[in-house]
């Protein structure tokens, strides 16, 4: 069954459309009896962009007369806990009117490093990990995921579907693996994507991370339904309704028209500006990921983030050890990190980008420099370069295309990539 709704890449929809397109998913295309049953909703955390309070309004509307409750569990991966305060202004939700206007809802964080939250639902063997991958890993690895969604009758997915370092692009089946999953299987395919590289795999449609991600959802017992949106600067592009797979495919092919910048040319020097709503590096690392397909070999990426102090609280200690490195780091002596999770050897290479190493010799492709409130002495330990963002004046980079200068005012989820590198 292919996926419904709506999508424009000139235009964003308007709120009525969504009212629309929600309305006729509870009504006739959600297969599951929903009379008197429980339903958890499964959204990001807000380092994504969408309209989420305008989606949980009416996915409530229409599900609250039918249903027991529509509880909501945010796919936090590896990221920090919300505080319930965050959670409602993510949701434009006043903290007086919740129980009274919302009170079939309760909010979940989702704790990966928990085991207590974990329920095994299988295995992927070495010999599948090897299909999946392309031959690029082959291990058996365990997958878990939150045991609470076993205490629902419907998981419905609502998230945005933006370009990504890891499994191409987001959405779908990815907010449950690693939205909702256990550390093992999360580090399993960061590490999958380390090997591809991102400069390979963002923006890419199909990928053999996706292929992982789906083949673990596929385990998932308890009927799923997604929502997938497309948004950009100007609003809402695009929701498309069905399953995980069906929405995702969807609004992939419509963030490609909406989320990606094509440029002729490489830039000597890109000035990728960090919104607030990337407080660490662990997920300012985005304003490399995004722009690294742009930047020539040798040139400089400055991440202009005044307000970012911190790198990681959950990953900071493994970080501090092991720094920021190109791939070939860790793949050419890879005894000496055995010990380093897989997601954080991941994150290491996608932000440091591309490089070789030789004779002990690291060679990266990028000049990667934080212009931050992370000091100089800790930038030099963790292998990055290092700006007072007072020295910065960021009027100085703008309308330099023509001299391979680019300001990107904005970074995290916009791609920029090279017209020689479309996908055929």
């Amino acid at each position: 069954m292919s996926a419904i709704g709506t999508g424009y890449s000139a235009r964003t929809i308007h709120f009525s459309e969504v009212r629309e397109i929600v309305q006729q998913a509870v009504d006739s295309d959600i297969e599951t009896d929903l009379n008197d049953k429980r339903v958890l909703l499964i959204i990001p955390d807000n380092t994504r962009t969408c309209p989420i309070g305008l989606m949980y309004r009416e996915i409530y509307a229409a599900l609250s007369p039918k249903v027991k409750c529509v509880d909501v569990l945010i796919a936090l991966g590896t990221h920090m806990p919300m505080a319930m305060e965050d959670i409602l202004k993510f949701l434009e939700i006043e903290p007086g009117i919740l129980s009274e206007q919302f009170p079939k809802t309760q909010f979940f964080n989702h704790a990966w490093s928990d085991p207590k939250q974990m329920k095994k639902i299988g295995n992927i063997s070495a010999k599948k990990m090897a299909e999946l991958s392309g031959g690029r890993m082959e291990a058996t690895f365990k997958v878990a995921i939150n045991k609470i969604i076993f205490d629902y009758d419907q998981l419905i997915v609502v998230g945005p579907t933006f370009p990504h370092e890891v499994v191409g692009y987001s959405g779908g089946n990815k907010y449950f693996f690693p939205g909702i999953a256990g550390p093992e299987i999360i580090n399993a395919f960061h590490w999958l994507g380390a090997l591809i590289t991102n400069r390979e795999i963002i923006g890419t449609h199909y990928t053999p991370v996706r292929a992982v991600v789906d083949y673990c959802a596929a385990m998932i017992t308890v009927p799923k339904y997604c929502f997938s949106l497309v948004v950009s600067s100007k609003g809402l592009h695009g929701l498309f309704a069905g399953s995980p797979e069906d929405a995702y495919e969807k609004a992939a092919s419509l963030s490609a028209q909406v989320n990606v910048k094509w440029y002729k040319r490489p830039f000597h020097t890109v000035l990728s500006m960090c919104p607030t709503m990337y407080p660490e590096l662990w997920t300012a690392g985005k304003c490399m990921y995004k722009l690294e397909p742009v930047v020539e070999k040798g040139g400089t990426l400055i991440i202009y983030a005044p307000h970012m102090a911190e790198i990681s609280k959950a990953h900071g200690e493994h970080i501090l050890e092991i720094g920021y490195h190109c791939l070939e780091y860790f793949t050419k002596q890879p005894d000496r990190f055995t010990h380093i999770p897989g997601g954080v050897l991941a994150h290491s290479t996608h932000v440091r980008g591309t490089g070789h190493y030789d004779d002990g010799v690291e060679h990266c492709d990028v000049n990667v420099i934080l212009a931050s409130a992370v000091s100089e002495e800790m930038c030099k330990k963790i292998n990055l370069g290092y700006l007072d963002p007072a020295t910065i004046d960021v009027e100085g980079f703008a309308n330099r295309e023509d001299e391979g200068v680019l300001l990107v005012r904005k970074a995290g989820e916009v791609l920029y990539k090279l017209e020689s590198h479309r996908e055929e």
